[in-house]
């Protein structure tokens, strides 16, 4: 099957050579002077053409009185001016031969207005008289990091290979920011606001094309054509995850839903039934879905549910055995081939062990973690290892912390060799600002940064992580049954 003409639209709209900041400004809080600080502070390689009738230079770039006074070619327009402007623009566009704006305009459909909406019906129909497509309204636009295209301040522009769809304009920078905290690079983002031309599969069709993108993010409101989307997300699960998180799943979010985007939600029931059907990954929250990122970009294709943990007290290795099985994952008993190895150190081990291992009863059966961790590395008992961390212990602050650090070493070892997919689960504690030098939290942020540079997946609990991989498990599973791994 060869990818449809939308999908060569969209990657012309994601390449391009020009862009046109309508509506800039040197008023520094206003949107237009944001958007062109944003591309300049990004390092964006094409031509920027700041548009504006009563300005003469803006960030030491010329602006242009209108898109008809810009002698070289214009790709792409980010338009920042009133939505009742918006037509003039599009006609001004044709002129250009612009093919591609992306409206920040809002006001428009999301307010419920009559007026308003006939307005965005009006500025929805020129455009594609004009052969005009559309981003938006109401949206932030897209953020390229392989060309250095960002639609806000400080974003990391290291490209990745997970692309976003995401309805929400704030949702699709946090999303960005929060991703990268746990290693997580992102390819393309696209937010898309209220979808009046280019719609939610238009771009979901484009990324199953997009060698870039292996793994897809969704936030959703509300889709525009619901047979078009399931057929779409059907043939994308069947190569690439799509992890999605439905906004308007309450009564209060779907009034919410209506003033955001001006979607319609649809019944969470329906959603539930579709996305099960079509084999997306359903993400709960915002954390949850960060969560299912982490564990697809990091992790292989496990199809097997058995996990040994190693690492934490008494008390947290009961919790983490709970949360790994209730989650759906068997947390196997330590194999025979192993205690009698262990045994040979120490006759007591087959009273005390098991899996969780709870490392505070280690050093008195003279055993170390590295060395069970390197045995459950190497059995075929396993499918997958989860490092916990101690996080409170009685050592001093030396001792703390190269107990702290000891525990992950193993570890780290056995992903660089590739013997076992590894996780690690170090807290990620809720500390105020006058805690920031505290050196057991500093010891804890620098070793999951450690352990995300190292490539592994890193998560705050053990809950966090159980449901993560059950979901990862149960997605390639499902994958492998078909023939498709």
């Amino acid at each position: 099957m060869q990818p449809s003409s939308i999908v060569k639209t969209i990657d012309d709209i994601f390449h391009p050579s020009s862009i046109a900041v309508v509506g800039a400004s040197q008023e520094e809080s206003s949107f237009g002077h944001q958007y062109l600080q944003v591309l300049v502070e990004s390092g964006y390689q094409g031509r920027l053409y700041p548009v504006n009738p009563r300005e003469k230079e803006i960030l030491g770039i010329r602006v242009y009185p209108s898109l008809n006074d810009i002698p070289g070619k214009v790709d792409y327009v980010i338009c920042c001016i009133n939505a009742r402007l918006v037509l003039d623009l599009l006609a001004q566009c044709a002129r250009k031969n612009v093919r591609a704006v992306h409206l920040f305009t809002g006001k428009l459909s999301e307010t419920g207005d009559e007026k308003a909406y006939h307005l965005e019906e009006d500025i929805k129909k020129q455009a594609r008289d004009l052969g005009i497509n559309l981003i938006g309204p109401n949206c932030m636009g897209i953020y390229y990091p392989g060309e250095r295209i960002s639609f806000n301040h400080d974003l990391c522009m290291e490209p990745g290979s997970v692309g976003a769809i995401v309805q929400s304009g704030g949702l699709a920078g946090e999303i960005v920011r929060l991703s990268a905290l746990r290693g997580v690079r992102f390819s393309k983002v696209v937010s898309y606001g209220n979808a009046a031309d280019l719609s939610e599969t238009d771009f979901l069709e484009y990324f199953l094309w997009d060698n870039a993108t292996k793994i897809i993010l969704m936030y959703l409101e509300g889709i525009k054509n619901g047979r078009r989307f399931f057929n779409v997300l059907r043939r994308v699960t069947q190569t690439k995850p799509v992890i999605v998180l439905k906004g308007g799943r309450s009564r209060a979010g779907i009034k919410s839903v209506a003033s955001h985007t001006a979607s319609i939600a649809g019944s969470i029931n329906t959603w539930q039934v579709v996305l099960r059907q079509a084999r997306a990954i359903q993400a709960n929250s915002l954390n949850e879905l960060i969560d299912l990122c982490v564990a697809f970009n990091y992790l292989p294709p496990i199809t097997g549910k058995r996990v040994g943990v190693v690492g934490g007290g008494g008390g947290k290795s009961v919790l983490a055995g709970d949360e790994y099985e209730e989650a759906g994952l068997e947390v196997a008993p330590i194999p025979d081939e192993i205690m009698q190895l262990l045994e040979k150190k120490n006759p007591r081990v087959t009273r005390w062990l098991v899996n969780p291992v709870d490392v505070s009863i280690l050093a008195s059966l003279n055993i170390e973690s590295a060395e069970i961790l390197s045995l459950m590395a190497r059995s075929h008992y396993y499918d997958l290892l989860s490092i916990n961390s101690s996080e409170d212990s009685l050592f001093n602050k030396d001792e703390w912390i190269n107990f702290l650090q000891s525990n992950m070493d193993e570890g780290i070892k056995i992903h660089r060799e590739g013997l076992k997919p590894v996780i690690a689960v170090v807290g990620n504690p809720e500390i105020g600002i006058s805690q920031l030098e505290n050196y057991r939290w500093r010891a804890l942020f620098r070793l999951r940064e450690q352990l995300i540079r190292e490539g592994i997946a890193v998560f705050s609990s053990s809950g966090q992580a159980a449901e993560a991989i059950r979901k990862l498990v149960d997605y390639y599973s499902y994958r492998e049954s078909k023939g498709g791994l």
